[in-house]
């Protein structure tokens, strides 16, 4: 660019079209990088005389907004005719001003001790005019005026708040300084809701990181954090929170050092942390000017866990965070494997707070599909599809990270591990949450393996597992070892499902004939009165391939019973392609065998 001068401020557009440039208090110079359009300088100086601009902030792509002492002036640009259009403007003393681009919200602070504070909405093209609040200042020094650096706007939770860092002297009546959130919400009065104890004096920076207000002490060198969703003390008014952890110091860090490359190849220097050049903006963002570095501050989810001691308290803290699965995930595993009887109630608690949240995210995925449906969406511009957060962890996590690994264990006692299993399925129909069959195969094959046979009799007999098909051909597969399960089964099957489902017969009968037991299938088809529409093939197929004369004996007399008892003849027909198995009877039984009988 052509040197005009000191440049005050420079900032690009939203998608980097265009470079606006303060270099006096009178105008804004803009610059176009824009394919096919030039890039000589135009500018806009503001409208109101006498006026200065304190800062400037783009809305959009192509609307800037002037800030000046005086108000603020609205423009839209026009980078093809290298002009700008005053949309609106607006009178107002104006000490110092912040701006929101997430909620693009610009707030102004106004009075004599900058404590008024009235902000101004954007949207579509029209400025609107917000209510204006106060912030409480101390009841002494009189003199004190509410700065810039005592306040910042952030977004927490999908609301947007002001956050005033309130600076006093520590007494025995006055714990020292406090950060007080304000609720900005789109229409209504703001209202203050939050405080924040710090419960120390000095120098304060703030961040807000994944939805935590992390508050930087410069004097002890630490951080410290504060959710105010976590549960906390309501004196009728505001919500008083005290900090998640124990104040922390930020994880150290090396800097490469700067110079020749003979120089440089020795090792890193340690970084200074908590330094007085430091720099915060908003929302997670540290610039340290002397050592010329930029940072962004992250949450370590992992150390926290061991941190909190209170295990429904850590579950409520990390339910929140936005990288949480895996460590939610790992924090049930860990729980499990050192839980014992006693531990029963804070695991049901942990299995209740993560199906909640899955309920929830499962009634939103309802709601939208039926709003899609029912054609309601298309008319409707708040209803989005809902977001699957980390927090959701649903039952195939749970089975695959945490239950199928813990029932693996040796060293605990099996009857807890069935009674862990148990209270997960419990919390699950709680929430009304069908529960995947895998679940319940996990809990039969976890009895079956200790020989809790009573306890499944009873398990089934009073329906805490579930009728279903798979389950009903699980206990089939088991009936080597359990014989009751057998019964247990088909009476599953029979008198639960084929009222509901028309398909169960042909997955019970696959099951049954897949183990060879023949005399069973045949048994079963009868009782549920579908044996004249069998296929006799199919049947003799798997009789013939037991090896077992009589049984092959037996299935072939069944079949010749009901063909003489449907059609006056015991043959079988060309079309149930039997001839095979006619003439193995033959070579087994002799020719005379095919005229006697034999009941099943």
């Amino acid at each position: 660019m052509e040197d005009k001068g000191e440049v005050k401020c420079i900032k690009f557009s939203l998608g980097n079209k265009i470079l606006a440039v303060q270099r006096t208090l009178k105008a804004v110079d803009f610059i176009n990088f824009i394919p096919d359009l030039p890039q000589t300088e135009y500018s806009q100086e503001c409208k109101t005389k006498n006026a200065n601009i304190l800062s400037f902030c783009w809305i959009t792509a192509n609307e800037i907004v002037f800030i000046t002492d005086q108000g603020i002036e609205f423009y839209q640009v026009l980078p093809d005719k290298r002009s700008l259009k005053l949309l609106k403007n607006q009178s107002i003393n104006v000490n110092w001003c912040m701006y929101s681009p997430e909620t693009a919200v610009l707030l102004l602070s106004t009075t004599v001790h900058g404590n008024v504070l009235q902000p101004f909405y954007f949207r579509s093209g029209t400025m609107s005019k917000m209510p204006k609040f106060e912030i409480e200042l101390p009841a002494s020094p009189k003199s004190t005026n509410l700065s810039l650096s005592d306040i910042i706007m952030a977004t927490i939770y999908g609301q947007l708040y002001v956050l005033y860092l309130k600076h006093q002297p520590r007494t025995p009546n006055n714990p020292g300084a406090e950060v007080i959130l304000y609720y900005l919400p789109r229409e209504g009065q703001c209202k203050k809701m939050h405080i924040l104890k710090l419960n120390t004096t000095g120098k304060f920076a703030l961040n807000v990181v994944d939805n935590l207000v992390v508050v930087h002490h410069q004097s002890s060198q630490t951080s410290m954090i504060f959710d105010i969703k976590q549960r906390a003390e309501f004196d009728g008014v505001v919500t008083i929170h005290h900090q998640v952890l124990p104040a922390l110091s930020i994880h150290p860090c090396k800097i490469p050092r700067a110079g020749p490359s003979a120089v440089t190849t020795q090792s890193p220097v340690p970084c200074e942390l908590y330094s007085s050049s430091w720099t915060v903006f908003q929302p997670d963002i540290i610039i340290n000017a002397s050592e010329g570095y930029l940072w962004c501050l992250q949450i370590k989810l992992q150390p926290i866990v061991h941190m909190l001691q209170d295990k429904g308290r850590l579950m409520d803290f990390l339910l929140q965070r936005k990288d949480c699965k895996m460590v939610i995930l790992s924090v049930c595993c860990q729980m499990l494997s050192a839980a014992e009887r006693g531990s029963l109630p804070v695991i049901a608690t942990i299995f209740d707070k993560l199906n909640q949240v899955y309920k929830e995210y499962l009634e939103a995925e309802q709601n939208y599909t039926l709003a899609v449906e029912s054609g309601t969406s298309r008319s409707s511009t708040t209803q989005k599809r809902p977001v699957r957060t980390q927090a959701v962890i649903d039952q195939s996590d749970m089975y695959t990270h945490v239950l199928s690994v813990f029932t693996e264990k040796k060293d605990l006692p099996h009857k807890f591990v069935s009674a862990v299993l148990m209270e997960y399925i419990r919390s699950l129909n709680q929430y009304q949450i069908t529960v995947q069959h895998y679940l319940y195969e996990l809990v039969i094959k976890t009895l079956v393996q200790h020989s809790l046979f009573y306890m499944l009799h009873q398990f089934l007999q009073y329906h805490v597992l579930s009728d279903s098909k798979p389950l009903a051909c699980l206990l089939l597969s088991l009936e080597s070892t359990y014989p009751p399960a057998h019964q247990l089964s088909l009476d599953m099957l029979k008198f639960k499902i084929l009222q509901r489902l028309s398909t169960a017969n042909d997955e019970i009968v696959e099951v049954l004939l897949s183990k060879h037991q023949v005399l069973g299938a045949l048994r079963f088809v009868r009782s549920v009165g579908s044996h004249d529409n069998i296929s006799a093939r199919k049947f003799l197929d798997a009789a013939r391939q037991t090896g077992d004369a009589m049984l092959f004996y037996t299935t072939f007399k069944f079949f010749e019973q009901r063909n003489q008892r449907l059609r006056g003849s015991s043959h079988f027909t060309p079309g149930e392609h039997c001839e095979e198995h006619v003439a193995h009877f033959k070579n087994l039984f002799g020719e005379q065998a095919l005229l006697t009988s034999m009941a099943v």
